[in-house]
């Protein structure tokens, strides 16, 4: 019987974003996002953990290589989002408000394609220190 495990990697980003829907007037949209809708935008240091789970391999005692997914993370995720406003730099977020919970989403679907399907994996994105999301794929809400 193998043995699963969960490791994990974390990782840091700094950007910025605006939360906002183009759809509402500007009085809803300050409501609803209060600071977060300044139109100059606002930055965050956004702190992220990747955990993949899986069984351990036999031969080298790893679920995965954690030099292997640092690399994946820096390359797909540091280095596309850092420095970033993600409204305006990048794709990901043309018509998606940048929210925590939306980066994270995106965040995993990035990932996921990179990662041998037998892993399971799961994020957590801190915003701030007391907030942060955590996304480990579709789910059905019951």
């Amino acid at each position: 019987m193998a043995e699963i495990v969960t490791v994990s990697r974390k990782a840091h980003f700094n950007a910025t974003h605006r939360l906002h829907n183009p759809y509402w007037d500007d009085v809803r949209n300050e409501k609803v996002f209060g600071k977060c809708n300044n139109q100059n935008y606002h930055g965050h240091n956004y702190s992220l953990i990747v955990k993949v789970t899986g069984e351990v391999d036999p031969e080298t005692g790893y679920v995965i290589d954690l030099g292997v997914l640092s690399q994946i993370i820096k390359e797909h995720i540091e280095e596309r989002y850092d420095h970033k406003n993600l409204y305006m730099d990048l794709e990901d977020f043309r018509d998606l408000n940048p929210s925590a919970e939306n980066i994270a989403i995106r965040i995993w679907l990035i990932l996921r394609d990179k990662l041998d399907d037998r892993l399971s994996l799961r994020i957590e994105l801190y915003e701030t220190e007391r907030n942060f999301v955590e996304y480990s794929g579709p789910e059905l809400i019951k």
